[in-house]
């Protein structure tokens, strides 16, 4: 049976969009997903499933809004997919480890890919490869004038967000046994 991780979009980030892991993974036991672990409160799940990729995404998002009473983007990937992103990335093994991967939902245009690529701010690298951001800051994190919103919305996609040790752990988790 394939193993999925679903990628919720802004739960528990400041207060907003509570979700509590334990809950959800009741929720979605209850609906049929096998196997079902959360990986910190960020909204990382890895569950087994026949269903189809995009089928379970807009299930979760049903579950979620029927549950907790509000919508949440879902990005669902396999470990191979996930694997792929990690392995793709074009930075440095150094800056690779101290780098966001922003996973989208879909490949965005190439014309507005090239637009996004001319958006630079000192200390900062973005680089979008098929469906995935990659972005280092050498100032860290929590001081860049990088904005994953205005990306979104320039790419016309939707994305989340993990940094590299979660990418890892999530990895690790969904490995077949």
């Amino acid at each position: 049976m394939p193993i999925y991780i679903a990628l919720l979009r802004g739960v528990n980030v400041g207060g907003h969009k509570k979700v509590p892991m334990a809950t959800l993974r009741d929720l979605l036991t209850a609906a049929g997903f096998q196997k079902v672990q959360t990986y910190i409160q960020s909204g990382n799940v890895i569950f087994q499933s026949t269903a189809e990729a995009s089928e379970l995404e807009k299930t979760i998002q049903n579950l979620i809004l029927n549950h907790f009473g509000f919508e949440v983007s879902v990005i669902l990937k396999t470990n191979k997919e996930l694997q792929a992103i990690l392995n793709n990335c074009p930075f440095s093994e150094e800056k690779k480890m101290e780098s966001y991967f922003i996973m989208l939902n879909k490949i965005p245009d190439t014309s507005l890919v090239d637009e996004v690529a001319k958006i630079a701010y000192e200390n900062e690298e973005v680089i979008i490869k098929k469906d995935a951001l990659y972005f280092y800051s050498s100032t860290g994190y929590g001081r860049t004038k990088f904005n994953m919103n205005t990306s979104e919305r320039k790419l016309k996609v939707v994305g989340t967000s993990r940094n590299y040790k979660t990418m890892v752990k999530l990895l690790s988790l969904s490995a077949e046994n």
